[in-house]
């Protein structure tokens, strides 16, 4: 908090500069021509015509610059009574593969995809395979009620949903599923397919022909590398 001030009024002094400054922290796919287009202020454009990708310096970067073996993600959960590290390789790598079974069902740049998934590896792979191919995602809470997921398909219209068999809460175990398949049911768009996650607590059956397991589909996909997109492409939609 000591450097706060003096960053601020660096900010301040002079904006475009700061933000120049802070861009160099970014890997750039393709450099930007300018930081701020204000032309159609305030629908201002931020690095117009650059190019990079958001799971690339998240993950990618740090595994080509020789820090492939440091702990990216860990996973520590008491209600499941499971604790798991990832490396940077490792999630690179299980990231690719999720990236290659979304692609495999036609998710690409720019389509919309609804996370509705519990607090699990997975959910972070599927954030970050998003990001990926350049399609957007969108986390709904897991355990939404099914009207407030539906309100959000039609919001969003994703090609894609990836969810979770259940989640787990002290002392119950939330079925997810009966909750996706009720929401899919009110919303008038529907999605072309949902891949889930078929949790140890609760198993539960798939739609045929929409609904597809994640470990079968995870376990055959192709790895996938980065799609560039625009500086000012968007990745993700957040509902409050």
């Amino acid at each position: 908090m000591s450097r706060y001030p003096e960053t601020y009024r660096r900010w301040q002094q002079n904006p475009e500069a700061f933000w120049a400054e802070a861009a160099q922290g970014v890997s750039w796919i393709k450099p930007y021509q300018q930081v701020l287009d204000a032309a159609n202020a305030p629908f201002v454009r931020w690095f117009p015509g650059g190019e990079l990708n958001t799971c690339d310096n998240a993950l990618d970067v740090h595994v080509d610059a020789g820090h492939g073996g440091r702990t990216a993600l860990i996973y520590d959960s008491p209600l499941a009574r499971t604790v798991r590290s990832f490396t940077y390789r490792e999630l690179r790598d299980a990231v690719a593969k999720v990236a290659g079974m979304l692609r495999g069902y036609g998710v690409g740049r720019g389509d919309r995809v609804v996370i509705y998934m519990p607090m699990v590896p997975e959910a972070v792979m599927a954030m970050l395979a998003c990001a990926r191919l350049g399609a957007i995602h969108s986390v709904v809470f897991g355990g939404f009620a099914a009207r407030e997921l539906a309100v959000r398909i039609d919001d969003a219209k994703p090609k894609v949903i990836v969810s979770a068999s259940c989640g787990l809460e002290p002392g119950r175990v939330v079925a997810y599923k009966p909750l996706l398949d009720k929401a899919i049911e009110l919303a008038a768009h529907k999605p072309h397919y949902c891949f889930v996650l078929q949790r140890p607590q609760l198993q539960c059956d798939l739609v045929p022909d929409r609904d597809l397991d994640w470990a079968t589909h995870y376990g055959r996909a192709p790895m996938t590398d980065c799609v560039p997109v625009a500086s000012n492409h968007p990745a993700y939609i957040l509902y409050t």
